[in-house]
């Protein structure tokens, strides 16, 4: 499975729902870009280095940007943007697991709901 930012947000918050689905999971991903914004949300080093270090400590594999991901996430942009007001970033992650054969999961299903090839598992924490 590939976990959506919400989901890593909620295991750094404390809750164990977020945690034990993590730990439950045996193969655990993450995009590129959902490391970002990991390290975007940090608002000091100390933070940083809690999040670098987070990543290998649960055993996630972060999935690179390739051309594909790219291609399918300006495809989803396209298609979604203006009727479901879809984010470039929210896209590429969905890519990401779409490319990867990959179920997502997150707590922000309506951010999805429209890309229908999208295996999506919704997290409620």
């Amino acid at each position: 499975m590939i976990f959506d930012t919400d989901v890593l947000i909620w295991v750094q918050r404390g809750n164990d729902k977020a945690a034990k689905l993590i730990e439950g999971t045996e193969d655990r991903y993450i995009s590129v870009q959902t490391f970002m914004e990991l390290l975007q949300c940090a608002e000091n080093k100390k933070q940083h280095d809690l999040v670098k270090k987070f990543i290998p400590d649960f055993n996630f594999t972060v999935l690179p940007l390739t051309e594909n991901i790219g291609h399918r996430a300006l495809i989803y942009v396209e298609e979604h943007t203006l009727s479901h007001h879809l984010r470039s970033a929210d896209a590429v992650i969905a890519a990401t697991a779409t490319e990867s054969n990959l179920t997502l999961v997150s707590g922000n299903a309506k951010h999805f709901k429209a890309i229908k090839d999208l295996k999506l598992k919704v997290f409620k924490p």
